[in-house]
This record gives C-alpha cells, sequence and structure tokens, in this order.
C-alpha cells in the first residue's frame, strides 16, 4: 500500500529566530537575572526609544497590559466612554471594559482598512469620550492627520493600538508616536517576538513613570511591603527581554521579508479580477504583517473555499478580524458607519477578506505552493 507522505506545514506566521538572541539569554542566565526586570529590560527599552525616536518606553508584559496601562494613565474609569476602532483583535477593546468604561466602535474606511475619520466624527458629535483608540491594521497605519486633528478639535487623547505595525511609517513619523500613547506587542505571531511581552511608549516621561509604578505591583518607597494603590504584575521578564533586543537587530531584515511576500501575492494575482489584494497607502509605508486580500462581491470562489482548500493541502491561513460590534461580549454596545449603508466596511472587509500565509520563513517553493493552490480555485 502507497502512503502519500504528509506536506510540510506552511503557518500563517511564526517565531523567526535571528540567531542573535542567546547572548542576552546567556548573559540573564550566566549574571542570575532570571526574574522580571534587568538589564536586558532596559536596554530594551532603550533600544525601542532609540529605534521609534519616542522619549519614553516601558517593557510590559503584552500589549494588552499596554492599552490598559494608557488607558489608567489618562484616568479612564466608571461611566467614561472610550471609542475604538472595529476592525481588530478583542484586545483592543478588552481593557476598555477592565477599566468599567463603555466602549464605542468607529468603522475603517475602504482605503486603508483602518479607522474612519467621518466615522469618527459623526460618533463625536454623539459622545464625548475620555480616549480614542485607534488601530493600524495588519501593518499599515491609519491616516493619522485627519484622526488627530478631529481628536485636537474636539480635545479627546489618542492611543495608537500598533501591535501589528513595529516598523511601520506615516509620513516619516513610526507608527505608535503620534498619538499621547503608542503600544507595541512582541506576541509569538508578530513581526518580532519576546515570546509574549508588550511596549508602552509615549513623550510624557511623568504618565510612563506612574505606569511604571502601578506595573509593578504599586510597591510605595519602604522598607517594608507598603501599597497605597491598586498594582499590576505587568512588567517583562528580564529573559523575555533578551529575546526582544536580539529580534529588533533583524526588524528591518524581517520588513523587508515580508513586503516581498506581499508583491509576490500581488504579481501572481494580478491576472485574478476576482482578487483585490488590501490597499496599500502612499503616506507612509507599512511593515506588511500579514499579507490579506480580498474577493469582489461576484466572485463565485469565497474565502471560506480558499481557506479550506489550503487548509485541506496542509498550509494555514485566517479570516479577516470579526469586527468588534458584531462580538456576541460587545453587541450591545454603540457603533458608528462609515457610509449609511445596510453593511459596515468593516463587516464588507470581514465578508470577503482573508490573511494568506505571511511567514518570514517561508521559501520560494512554499509561496509557490501557496498561489498555485490558490490559482487553481479561479480556473
Amino acid at each position: 500500500m502507497k502512503v502519500t507522505p504528509v506536506k510540510n506545514k506552511i503557518l500563517l506566521a511564526s517565531p523567526h529566530m535571528s540567531g542573535y538572541e542567546m547572548q542576552y539569554i546567556q548573559e540573564a542566565f550566566d549574571t542570575n537575572w532570571i526574574a522580571p526586570l534587568g538589564p536586558n529590560v532596559d536596554g530594551f527599552e532603550k533600544e525601542i526609544q532609540e529605534y521609534a525616536n519616542i522619549g519614553n518606553a516601558l517593557a510590559l508584559s503584552s500589549g494588552t497590559a499596554a492599552i490598559h496601562m494608557a488607558l489608567k494613565a489618562l484616568e479612564v474609569g466608571q461611566g467614561d466612554i472610550v471609542f475604538c476602532s472595529a476592525l481588530t483583535f478583542s484586545a483592543s477593546a478588552n481593557p476598555i471594559i477592565y477599566q468599567n468604561a463603555t466602549p464605542v466602535f468607529i468603522d475603517s474606511e475602504p482605503n486603508s482598512w483602518n479607522m474612519s475619520p467621518l466615522a469618527l466624527e459623526k460618533a463625536l458629535k454623539k459622545y464625548t469620550p475620555k480616549a480614542v483608540i485607534v488601530v493600524h491594521l495588519y501593518g499599515q497605519s491609519a491616516d493619522m492627520d485627519p484622526i488627530l486633528e478631529i481628536c485636537k478639535r474636539f480635545n479627546v487623547p489618542c492611543i495608537e493600538d500598533s501591535a501589528e505595525s513595529l516598523g511601520a511609517t506615516y509620513k516619516g513619523k513610526m507608527s505608535g508616536t503620534l498619538g499621547e500613547f503608542g503600544i507595541y506587542s512582541f506576541n509569538g505571531n508578530k513581526i518580532i517576538t519576546t515570546s509574549g511581552g508588550g511596549m508602552l511608549i509615549s513623550e510624557n516621561e511623568d504618565a510612563i513613570s506612574k505606569v511604571k509604578f502601578w506595573a509593578t505591583q504599586s510597591r510605595d518607597t519602604a522598607r517594608h511591603y507598603q501599597h497605597s494603590e491598586l498594582g499590576y504584575n505587568y512588567r517583562m521578564s528580564n529573559v523575555l527581554a533578551g529575546i526582544g533586543r536580539g529580534q529588533l537587530k533583524i526588524l528591518e531584515e524581517r520588513i523587508n521579508k515580508k513586503k516581498e511576500i506581499f508583491h509576490t501575492y500581488k504579481e501572481s494575482f494580478e491576472d485574478i479580477e476576482d482578487i483585490e489584494m488590501m490597499p496599500i497607502c502612499s503616506y507612509g509605508e507599512s511593515n506588511y504583517w500579514l499579507s490579506c486580500f480580498t474577493l469582489k462581491p461576484t466572485s463565485k470562489v469565497k474565502p471560506i473555499d480558499v481557506l479550506l482548500a489550503l487548509e485541506n493541502e496542509n498550509i494555514e491561513s485566517r479570516p479577516i478580524w470579526k469586527p468588534m460590534h458584531l462580538q456576541p461580549i460587545f453587541e450591545e454596545y454603540d457603533f458608528f458607519n462609515h457610509n449609511n449603508g445596510v453593511v459596515s466596511v468593516s463587516e464588507d472587509i470581514f465578508n470577503r477578506g482573508l490573511c494568506l500565509p505571511s511567514d518570514t520563513k517561508m521559501t520560494s517553493l512554499d509561496m509557490e505552493r501557496v498561489i498555485e493552490n490558490i490559482r487553481v480555485l479561479f480556473k
């Protein structure tokens, strides 16, 4: 009986070590800096600060923790309203609930898939929010000038959820550096990883200092353990920060590879009218974290057909984020549409979109395998 060999798994996005990580990890072991905090944490913060050209950076246990602490620093609490991009992962919105505040979700605009300034302005005519969380989706910055102009006009601080967009730029400035606070994520599937971890960045030194206090269990200055405020165990491990330092060295290399993957898909599908790659805006450079496409509404092939065909060949893909206003846990909260249609822009992208394998370890043969398995569906 002939046994068909199992084809190697092609992943959506997975950790990709550079080879530089072990020197920092070994140093942590050699010096016994295994517990949270230590020289790698200090070094990683300084290096991110320099890379992003921002005044302050604080290493935390996750990007979610960074959003939570940004909201707390802005004194978001019971009864407050916080606006949040609808097309995102739930971690963008969950911290609003942590602070007993109320989320209101803002639709995308079709040019970037990110927060719609038009929908944002609509929402500000009804609500006075304590903060706005703008998500930079799949590696591309939102159009920040009109968003920040609106926020400034209504005197509302902006938090940039740059979990997916480390290394992306907007008009020459790094993603995450334009609002009151920016956050990065180093989760295992991000463009660089610390296994799990995040970073809060800001020009506001006092706010970062206060968050550092809260994130270290709010331990007062005293010989004994004394706490006058609620604290959190949110600081990054010194070992994991060592991984981050090694990863940061090859960030530009990873961005170039992600860009190459995106353009390979784009060129390979140019003759298939039903496939439209995620639009890339001219106002900045994406980090191309995930290569995504939408299918035209008239396409006989649907995203689920592509997903199942790839899955059958041991290739991982993923639906576009299901918008927050359609999630069972958030469906009671208000939502503002970019247009006046029945189907919002974010829901339309979710219905017609798919994230393709964007793993930086993919070979040219892996890419050919993905592309051919998609092309055959349209023959």
